[in-house]
């Protein structure tokens, strides 16, 4: 599932294609919403919101969430046209939203309750290190790596992250948050990450962008440990694929 990064860049990419222009065109493929005409109004906003987005047009919100396997695509779209949930065109640009996860139209006075549970955006205006400690410690017997899952707790942290993380401070992701020493400087250091790859298409963690060299643990089982050599071991029984080292993280 995309990070809260790679959905900020999304957002970016829909703000630069779509803000400020006439919808000439709003093909909507969901049986519930294919009778919503936004053409002939124009794109108001688009803005992201931990892993969710919104596209603001007249009176109404388009909503999405990726998910596993959405995306939005501006210009060509190679892929099987039933893939394609939502078509929305100007005059110069069009976005077509891809096997998109979650797609609804709300009305635009009331779109954020859809988002009304999630903790602070980590890249977001609310951000606030402080209370996504607090929703992180909430439940000091839960696993670390699924409290940072947790959109509830801060929103914009996926797997990669989670992991990485937890090597960062030397956790085992199923290491209680009760444990943590310091949880505003984890909370703190998610937001560093994703902060410091909102432009980025290949994302690092360890500070190197070349391939093969930009993450600490995730995806990494069976290889040495950047730090000890030690193989990196994983878990693939819950929910979500975990990454550790051993030797590292204690």
């Amino acid at each position: 599932m995309p990070e809260g990064d790679t959905v900020y860049r999304t957002a970016a990419k829909l703000r630069e294609a779509l803000e400020g222009r006439e919808l000439t065109r709003c093909d909507v493929r969901v049986p519930r919403y294919a009778a919503v005409d936004l053409s002939g109004q124009t794109v108001d906003e688009v803005l992201s919101r931990g892993k969710h987005l919104f596209i603001r047009v007249g009176q109404a919100s388009i909503h999405s969430h990726l998910k596993m396997d959405g995306a939005w695509v501006i210009g060509r779209v190679r892929v099987p046209s039933y893939k394609i949930r939502i078509v929305l065109e100007t005059a110069r640009s069009r976005a077509s939203g891809v096997d998109l996860g979650v797609l609804e139209i709300l009305d635009r006075a009331t779109d954020m309750e859809a988002v009304a549970h999630l903790g602070p955006d980590l890249l977001g205006p609310d951000w606030s290190a402080p209370l996504a400690a607090a929703n992180l410690v909430a439940d000091p017997s839960r696993p670390v790596a699924e409290a940072l899952l947790d959109q509830r707790v801060m929103a914009g942290v996926g797997n990669v992250y989670a992991n990485e993380l937890c090597f960062v401070f030397g956790l085992r992701p199923g290491t209680a948050v009760g444990e943590l020493a310091d949880p505003v400087r984890v909370a703190s250091r998610a937001q560093q990450m994703l902060w410091l790859n909102r432009l980025r298409v290949n994302r690092t963690t360890t500070g190197n962008t070349r391939p093969g060299q930009d993450v600490w643990v995730y995806g990494r089982a069976g290889l040495p440990c950047r730090r000890c050599g030690t193989p990196i071991e994983t878990d693939k029984g819950g929910d979500r694929v975990t990454y550790w080292c051993p030797t590292c993280q204690r």
